[in-house]
């Protein structure tokens, strides 16, 4: 059965440790739901009700969008091992950029590495444990250099200019917040402390 938490313990970060994979989902007040899987070394638990992951340059910025313009955002763990659990956590969460408070806080979490577009900061409202029984099992074998080898070829000036031309707006052509014009996204004064989930 199901199972409800305010926020993280000991047994539900170690799990979420033992991970490899997780899986963020987002939607907008109009448009498409977003489910995207993640992987690498790009998780991190920063205490009981707030985790983050490096966002990666990819063909779509959909999660940015979405966050931009709705904030809800669900982030799901299920074990592929002989023992079986789902975990979810849900939440509102916010892109965070080199530009933005709060950066310089979040990426010392991180081992940085080519592509790097922004940080996902997730304050957790709920847990959810579920059994998952029907999950298949599957052995992991090793994490996958592709994506390294694509974009330390793109180089820097490359990866700009392909989050210029693909990540600027969603699918639904709703803006992501990325390469905005300088000054344009300056946080104001009085805008979230990354630091206190609250203020989300």
């Amino acid at each position: 059965m199901a199972k409800f938490y305010e926020c993280l313990n000991t047994s539900l970060r170690e799990f979420i440790q033992r991970q490899h994979v997780f899986f963020v989902a987002t939607a907008p007040h109009s448009g498409r739901v977003n489910l995207s899987p993640k992987g690498a070394d790009t998780f991190r638990i920063i205490d009981d009700a707030r985790v983050a992951y490096l966002d990666i340059t990819g063909s779509g910025n959909e999660t940015a969008a979405h966050l931009l313009d709705d904030g809800r955002l669900t982030i799901m763990f299920c074990s592929f091992d002989p023992d079986p659990l789902i975990l979810r956590l849900y939440g509102h969460g916010r892109a965070l950029h080199p530009r933005d408070a709060g950066w310089s806080e979040l990426s010392r979490c991180f081992t940085m590495f080519p592509g790097v577009r922004q940080i996902m900061s997730l304050a957790i409202e709920s847990v959810q444990t579920s059994c998952g029984y029907a999950v298949p099992r599957y052995r992991y074998e090793g994490e996958r250099d592709t994506y390294l080898r694509w974009a330390e070829k793109k180089g820097a000036d490359g990866l700009a200019a392909y989050q210029a031309d693909k990540n600027r707006v969603s699918i639904d052509g709703l803006p992501t917040g990325l390469h905005e014009t300088p000054g344009a996204a300056d946080v104001p004064e009085d805008s979230p402390d990354v630091s206190d989930p609250s203020q989300y």
